[in-house]
C-alpha cells in the first residue's frame, strides 16, 4: 500500500475511488440502454424525468432502495442475502486490477514541516505483474453468486438459470483463456502495462527474416489477431450473460433466472455485477486488441512535454496528472464504445436455443480458439527460426 502515511492514504483513497467509479457508471449505462434500444426500435426511451430522461435513473435508485426487504420462505436466509454481494465482488475486484492510464509522478514536496515523495502512482487499484492470470482467476468466481442465489431462493426455475449460468460459464471460459493466449505469445508477457507498451508506434512484424512496416496503422493486437479478438468477443457476451446468450435469464422458459425470487436493493446489486462484468470485459478488449489507453502514433512523452509548456500546467506533476487524464480518455472512449456494442448486439439479436448456446461453445468457439493457437505458435517460430 506504501512505506509512509502520505502513498498510503492516496492509494487507499485510489482504491476506493476506482470502485466508485464502476458503481457510478452503472446508472449511466442503464440509461443508455434504455434509450439505445428506444431508437433501435422507434421509440423515445426514457424523456419525462429530468432532461433527456436523466433523472429516471435517481428515480429508480429511489425505487430500489425503498422496496420490501423480503425473503422467500423456503430460502436459505444467509446464502439468499449473500449472493448479490459475491456477484458484485469479482467484477470490482478484477476491475480494480485494470490499468486505467499512464502513472502519476509526483515530485517532492513540503507538508506539516516534512518532506515527502517523490511518489509514482499508478492509476488503477493496485499493481501486479501477473494482472490476467489474477483478472481472469477472480473473474471467474462471479458464477458462484448466480449459483448460490439460483439454490438459496428455493425455486426451481432459479435453481435451474442458475445451473444454466455455471454451465454457460465454464463452457466459455475456455474459448476465452484460449482467445487470449495468442496475443500474450505474441508480445510475450503477463504484465498488462507492458502488453499496453508494446502497442505503441505504426504496425511492424518480422517474417521470413524481413521486418514489415505498415505507417497508417497502429501496432494494436486486433491486427495479429482477428480471430482471437472476434472469439474473446462472443465469449465475453457468454461470460456476462448478456444476449444473445442470457439464457439464465430467459424469461420465457425461467420467468426471470436465477434472480427471480430478488427485487428492491439486491437486484441492484445484480445489475452492478452484470455492468461490471462488461466493463471489465470492454476494458480487457481495449487492451489486448485495442493498444490499451495508448493514443495511436502519440507518445506519453510528447503529452507530456506539451503540458510542461505550458504556464497553467508547468510543473512535473501537474503535467503527469494531465498526462495520465489525457490517456485514461483515450481509454474510456475505447471501452464506452465497446459497452455501446454491448447494447446494440442486445436490441439486435435473438437469443440462442440452450443447444445451440453449448453447441457453439464446445464445437465451434473451443476448436477455433485451439487452431488460433497453434497457427499463432507456428508462425512466431518460423519467424524466429527464418530470422
Amino acid at each position: 500500500m506504501g512505506s509512509d502515511l502520505v502513498e498510503v492514504s492516496i492509494n487507499t483513497i485510489k482504491m476506493l475511488a476506482i470502485f466508485l467509479m464502476m458503481i457510478q457508471a452503472v446508472p449511466m449505462l442503464v440509461w443508455v440502454e434504455r434509450r439505445g434500444s428506444a431508437f433501435i426500435q422507434r421509440r423515445f426511451g426514457p424523456n419525462r424525468v429530468g432532461p433527456l430522461g436523466l433523472f429516471q435513473l435517481l428515480a429508480d435508485a429511489v425505487k430500489f432502495i425503498f422496496k420490501e426487504n423480503f425473503v422467500p420462505k423456503n430460502a436459505v436466509k444467509f446464502l439468499y442475502l449473500a449472493a448479490p454481494v459475491l456477484a458484485l465482488i469479482p467484477a470490482a475486484l478484477t476491475f480494480t486490477a485494470i490499468p486505467l492510464s499512464t502513472p502519476v509522478e509526483v515530485a517532492s514536496f513540503e507538508l506539516f514541516g516534512q518532506s515527502w515523495g517523490p511518489y509514482v502512482f499508478q492509476f488503477r487499484g493496485f499493481e501486479m505483474n501477473i494482472g490476467i492470470i489474477y483478472i481472469l482467476g477472480v473473474g471467474s468466481l462471479g458464477v458462484y453468486g448466480l449459483l448460490i442465489a439460483g439454490w438459496a431462493s428455493g425455486n426451481k426455475y432459479s435453481l435451474l438459470g442458475a445451473i444454466r449460468a455455471s454451465a454457460q460459464m465454464i463452457s466459455y471460459e475456455l474459448a476465452l483463456g484460449l482467445s487470449i493466449v495468442g496475443i500474450l505469445m505474441i508480445y510475450g508477457t503477463f504484465d498488462l502495462v507492458e502488453l499496453i507498451g508494446s502497442q505503441t508506434g505504426h504496425l511492424q512484424f518480422s517474417f521470413s527474416g524481413k521486418e514489415y512496416h505498415v505507417g497508417f496503422l497502429p501496432n494494436w493486437g486486433i491486427f495479429f489477431q482477428p480471430l482471437g479478438a472476434l472469439l474473446f468477443l462472443v465469449s465475453a457476451f457468454a461470460e456476462s450473460n448478456r444476449l444473445p446468450f442470457d439464457l439464465p435469464e430467459a424469461e420465457a422458459e425461467l420467468v426471470a433466472g436465477f434472480h427471480t425470487e430478488y427485487g428492491g436493493f439486491k437486484m441492484l446489486v445484480f445489475f452492478m455485477g452484470e455492468y461490471g462484468h462488461m466493463m471489465v470485459a470492454s476494458a480487457l478488449f481495449a487492451i489486448f486488441y485495442l493498444g490499451g489507453y495508448h493514443i495511436p502514433f502519440v507518445s506519453v512523452d510528447s503529452v507530456k512535454e506539451f503540458f510542461l509548456s505550458t504556464e497553467m500546467f508547468g510543473t512535473s506533476t501537474l503535467a503527469s496528472l494531465m498526462t495520465a487524464l489525457v490517456f485514461h480518455l483515450s481509454l474510456l472512449f475505447k471501452v464506452i464504445f465497446l459497452l455501446w456494442v454491448f447494447v446494440w448486439v442486445r436490441w439486435t439479436l435473438p437469443r440462442f436455443k440452450y443447444d445451440r448456446l453449448m453447441s457453439l461453445g464446445w464445437k465451434t468457439m473451443l476448436p477455433w480458439a485451439l487452431v488460433n493457437t497453434i497457427v499463432t505458435a507456428l508462425f512466431i517460430y518460423y519467424s524466429k527460426v527464418s530470422g
